[in-house]
């Protein structure tokens, strides 16, 4: 073992001499999509993903690995946070023992990609998603453009290429997630030092450089292939939550540098090349480094000529990005993170959310904070019923594995999905998409989203709709009481939505039901669903 490290250390290291000299441009793939947003908005969502409806993301990597949440990597580095604290208790102060830490101690030991995926195609989902890397700038592929990579050191092993196999191996759509663009902001914090106790002023390690690693377990490497600090501080970056005003790299943001915006091009294209994803996300306003840069415009273009050589000309590629204005929605798809609009949108979107925390959380898994299936089979018909698409995290430890809770979780999802999910793949929206409480309530995005979960819970009142051809379904986002009446008021007599006759109304899983039409709506008396999970699907046909 001992050897094989100190090849792969020899491997990075070369690599990184590599990296100092002038960087040569992979090439871009040219074709009918050249980087510019008006050549992109040529672009047209492809019908598989959007009858798709539902993808599995495993948005896993090194920040799982001290299962203490989110963001790991950068909070860390502030001494007023809880994530600092535990940090200093296991793996010392950041001066010395900073992220690079954590990456040397995950090795992933338990991880089978294998079993996941069949796992998560059992569960329903129609598209699978990786993290290629996160704002901790380290790429969980045999990456050519940087040496801190999940290959060289942590695992010693491709995730990317395990993740894909076994997602082929089940005829599932391959998405890559990427995030990285972010890491020249996001680290700054690995400048600071504590600002009180006996190491107060002492410069954390991000900006150390490939000389202080003489006689380290990571010697050879440099910490600024990884960090990205060799620059002055962003306005107010001792503020833990500044940088949330600078994502889109104005207020105050120093622009990374043409270095920096060429090694995440070549590193992204080269991820491209080596594992033609058919879905592509980036944790970006719009795309990547823009508006400091057109590198992501030409990432874009390249991602779909490459998709539309591959399938000779037709092109079958999503790719999706945050906050986009208008014309923007026209070059990709939105995605909305942990929330959706409030109406029925014209173009294909999606949301994406998790179980509990982006990376691992003992503590959520401790106190029972994880969604339950009901939730998120709530969520999956809000979103449906608005041209919508849902990407679930669904939660691993830092060795792989998935817990307990969150496989009966899982476990719950599939259920729910054998027997419900007709209203879910390949439907459209109505002509409405809901009625009820919650639908009567404006709730608008913030940001990204997040507004995910506001405005109280759902009731047997709160009716979602989806269509397929002829068929309409309603579904029932609660349980009703024993007895209750269920009144569809938008399926009143002589409603103008509702023009077509129907001839029977049936509850998945229990069979026909009686109905009575009214002025005031479509009336049901529903059996006995002491049986059955919310939410409850009505097919009126």
């Amino acid at each position: 073992m001992k050897h094989f490290l100190k090849i792969n250390l020899f491997i990075a290291l070369f690599l990184s001499l590599l990296s100092c000299t002038k960087q040569v441009k992979e090439k871009m793939e040219t074709g009918r999509f050249e980087p510019s947003w008006e050549s992109l908005s040529q672009y047209e969502v492809p019908q598989w993903y959007r009858d798709a409806k539902f993808g599995i993301w495993a948005h896993w990597g090194p920040q799982c690995q001290p299962e203490a949440g989110d963001w790991y990597a950068r909070n860390m580095y502030y001494q007023d946070h809880w994530q600092y604290k535990y940090h200093v208790e296991h793996y010392g102060h950041p001066s010395e023992a900073g992220f690079k830490e954590v990456i040397n101690d995950w090795k992933a030991e338990n991880w089978n990609p294998e079993e996941l995926l069949a796992l998560y195609k059992r569960a329903g989902a129609r598209y699978f998603f990786a993290l290629g890397n996160h704002h901790d700038n380290l790429d969980l592929w045999n990456s050519k453009y940087q040496p801190w990579n999940s290959v060289a050191v942590g695992p010693q092993k491709d995730i990317l290429a395990g993740w894909a196999k076994a997602a082929g191996n089940q005829g599932l759509p391959f998405g890559v997630s990427i995030h990285s663009a972010h890491a020249w902001r996001w680290y700054e914090a690995a400048q600071l030092s504590d600002k009180e106790g006996p190491l107060a002023a002492v410069p954390y390690d991000g900006r150390l450089s490939k000389k202080d690693g003489k006689g380290k377990w990571w010697q050879g490497l440099d910490p600024q292939d990884l960090y990205a600090q060799n620059h002055a501080l962003s306005n107010e970056s001792e503020n833990i939550s500044s940088i949330h005003n600078q994502w889109h790299w104005a207020k105050g943001a120093v622009p990374p540098s043409e270095e920096y915006c060429l090694n995440f091009y070549n590193r992204t294209v080269d991820m491209i090349n080596q594992f033609q994803p058919d879905l592509i996300y980036f944790d970006d306003t719009a795309l990547p480094l823009w508006p400091v840069s057109t590198v992501g415009l030409e990432v874009a273009a390249h991602f779909y000529n490459s998709d539309m050589k591959r399938h000779q000309g037709k092109l079958e590629a999503v790719l999706f990005g945050k906050v986009l204005s208008e014309e923007q929605k026209a070059c990709m798809v939105w995605d909305v993170e942990r929330g959706a609009p409030d109406a029925i949108q014209e173009q294909a979107w999606q949301s994406c959310t998790c179980l509990g925390g982006w990376h691992y959380d003992r503590g959520l898994y401790d106190r029972n904070g994880y969604k339950s299936a009901k939730t998120v089979m709530q969520l999956l018909v809000d979103i449906v019923s608005k041209n919508g698409n849902l990407l679930l995290s669904v939660p691993l430890r830092g060795d792989g594995s998935i817990d307990d809770k969150a496989l009966k979780i899982v476990e719950g999802i599939t259920e729910w999905m054998d027997l419900n999910s007709e209203c879910i793949y390949e439907t459209r929206p109505w002509h409405i998409y809901g009625e009820g409480p919650k639908a009567e309530q404006a709730n608008p995005l913030k940001a990204q989203g997040f507004n995910e979960g506001r405005g109280g819970a759902y009731t047997a009142e709160d009716i979602r709709f989806t269509s397929k051809g002829a068929v309409l379904y309603a579904v029932m986002m609660e349980k009703p009481a024993r007895g209750q009446r269920i009144l569809i008021k938008s399926l009143a007599d002589g409603n103008p939505y509702f023009k077509d006759d129907f001839d029977a109304v049936d509850l998945l899983g229990a069979g026909t039901v009686s109905y009575k039409s009214t002025k005031a709506g479509l009336e049901i008396r529903l059996p006995d669903t002491n049986k059955l999970t919310a939410p409850l699907v009505l097919k009126i046909y």
